[in-house]
């Protein structure tokens, strides 16, 4: 049943390491519900709670497609570059209204589908170097690197050299901190799970120092 809807192989993994990564998969995804109505929150008149509502349903619908029609453990959310050109970029930047930019995602987005049902998608992608590929996925990586270390207090705004090292004694950036080095020991040692276990021992941390 497991090969049959999701291209399940066991000779490839088993049902309890799937179950661990969809856990992880999940718990490091998730941070988008908070970041994203967040971010939108800049533009006034956008509904925080129906950004919040679209986000988890845009991550619900891609996360089932992808797993019943493309067979693929993938986890799909709304990507955080792209939302934060819409917002500081387009909106902020340009001055067009939100609602004008939502049109032009809209319009984007059925190009998108044409494109894809003709196979004309494909052949883009191929006509870009392999080495630039590469280079998309360590920006987007570095990129929610960095909001990371934002939201965790690690690193602030400086005036002079524009990111500089926040006073990581104690409160949010301190465990921040704490949960980085015990995420990457557990990494460095090859545990099963090091991530997830990591955001566990990291929240359980956390919670005495309030």
């Amino acid at each position: 049943m497991l090969k049959k809807l999701f291209g399940f192989n066991p000779e490839q993994t088993t049902v309890r390491t799937e179950i661990v990564a969809g856990i992880t998969t999940f718990l490091t995804m998730s941070y988008i519900l908070a970041v994203n109505p967040t971010m939108f929150g800049a533009l006034e008149g956008m509904p925080g709670g129906a950004v919040f509502t679209s986000t988890a349903l845009a991550a619900i619908i891609g996360c089932l497609a992808m797993a019943f029609i493309g067979k693929l453990p993938f986890g799909l959310a709304p990507g955080m570059g792209l939302n934060a050109f819409f917002v500081y970029s387009v909106c902020l930047g340009m001055g067009y209204p939100w609602q004008f930019a939502l049109t032009a995602v809209l319009i984007e987005g059925v190009i998108f589908i044409i494109l894809t049902l003709t196979n004309v998608r494909e052949a883009f992608v191929n006509a870009i170097p392999m080495h630039l590929r590469n280079a998309i996925g360590a920006g987007i990586g570095l990129f929610i690197a960095f909001i990371g270390l934002h939201s965790g207090g690690l690193i602030v705004a400086d005036p002079a050299t524009l990111v500089a090292l926040a006073d990581i004694t104690s409160g949010q950036a301190l465990l921040a901190l704490i949960g980085i080095v015990i995420t990457g020991i557990l990494y460095a040692k090859r545990v099963p799970a090091a991530i997830l276990l990591g955001i566990i021992i990291t929240t359980l941390i956390g919670i005495p120092m309030g």
